[in-house]
């Protein structure tokens, strides 16, 4: 999984659990998406949104881990026909960061329909396919290596028999198109950016628990499986302290498998390499290029990239494919507005 059902706090209501962060180039502008609500947790009472629960895209243009813009999307209770009214607003600045910020209001709508402001920004929000792909022996093969410290076991297991785990399974999706124009308004010069997105939930005590953060594919398939708390921790806190906050725990995991596999003279200083790319947990992205999640570099993410084939094998220092790729996949995505697969 990437972020499916990711930690024990996230289960608690699969309407706050991110499943996915894509980030590519659209039709028009840069494309955020985001996926939650994911239909292997089984029958919701009230499926789609939370209503008071904030989902934001947070975008940092200049390489600090803090953002410097936030698209927050907020929604109503659904209503009698299952539909629910939303609101996106734009935070900047110091406010970018601020729960409490009222922000700009930048459009207003209801699932299911397409919304384009005067500027040209377009927001889609409704029940979508899952593009996303994995294979569940493959999946928790690797998950003990990174808990156990040893090499990815797939002993027995045979290729040609690879399944898709999500095929046939729905989300319910948040796509957001922004032309370049809007998105540099603050920053003409910095076409690199960072991005993250967030889910938080209104407590009792009137303040904001962070619910679901992901930045980059795969990191809790890889160290979270078997480690729960260390689940509900990486969702919690901002990119800025990543490294220091995590940095030690994912290099000693790394290490410990590569160790075990036998694929470098130096496993610590090869893991600290990989943490260095890791933390921040941040998605980078060129503005205005084709995004491309890779072995040799990561720039953006789009809907069909193999995440999981490129984050087991850098992460083990060996490859470790599953199999299976994106014709595995139901619905497929489309190359047009709001891109993400229907719901077949």
């Amino acid at each position: 999984m990437s972020h499916h059902l990711d930690s024990p706090l996230a289960r608690q209501d699969i309407r706050l659990d991110i499943t996915d962060l894509y980030l590519f180039r659209g039709e028009i502008g840069t494309v955020f998406v985001i996926n939650v609500c994911h239909s292997i947790a089984g029958p919701v009472p009230e499926p789609g949104y939370h209503p008071e629960g904030m989902y934001e895209f947070k975008v940092d243009s200049d390489g600090d881990a803090v953002e410097d813009m936030t698209y927050r999307i907020t929604f109503d209770a659904r209503d009698e026909r299952g539909n629910q009214a939303y609101v996106l607003r734009c935070l900047r600045g110091a406010n970018a960061a601020d729960p409490d910020a009222a922000g700009t209001v930048v459009a207003r709508g209801t699932t299911g329909e397409m919304v384009t402001t005067s500027e040209g920004l377009r927001i889609w929000a409704g029940h979508a396919g899952d593009p996303f792909w994995i294979e569940p022996e493959v999946l928790h093969a690797v998950g003990h290596a990174f808990q156990d410290g040893t090499p990815v076991n797939l002993a027995g297991w045979d290729p040609s028999q690879a399944r898709n785990l999500f095929a046939g399974h729905t989300v319910y999706s948040i796509v957001l198109e922004v032309p370049d124009t809007v998105l540099l308004v603050d920053a003409p010069g910095r076409r690199r950016i960072g991005v993250w997105a967030v889910a938080t939930l209104a407590t009792d005590a009137g303040g904001w628990r962070p619910i679901n953060r992901v930045g980059l594919p795969m990191i809790h398939p890889l160290f979270t499986q078997y480690n729960e708390l260390l689940g509900n921790r990486l969702n919690a806190g901002c990119p800025a302290d990543d490294f220091a906050t995590y940095g030690k725990i994912v290099a000693k995991a790394i290490a410990a498998t590569v160790t075990a596999t036998g694929t470098a003279e130096s496993p610590n200083a090869y893991a600290e390499m990989v943490v260095q790319r890791l933390f921040p947990n941040i998605l980078p992205y060129v503005i205005g290029t084709s995004a491309v999640f890779g072995f040799a570099d990561w720039n953006g993410r789009s809907l069909i990239d193999n995440a999981p084939d490129v984050m087991f094998s850098i992460a083990a220092n060996t490859p470790i494919r599953l199999g299976i790729g994106k014709e595995s996949v139901t619905s497929k995505p489309s190359s047009t507005f709001p891109y993400v697969p229907k719901v077949s």
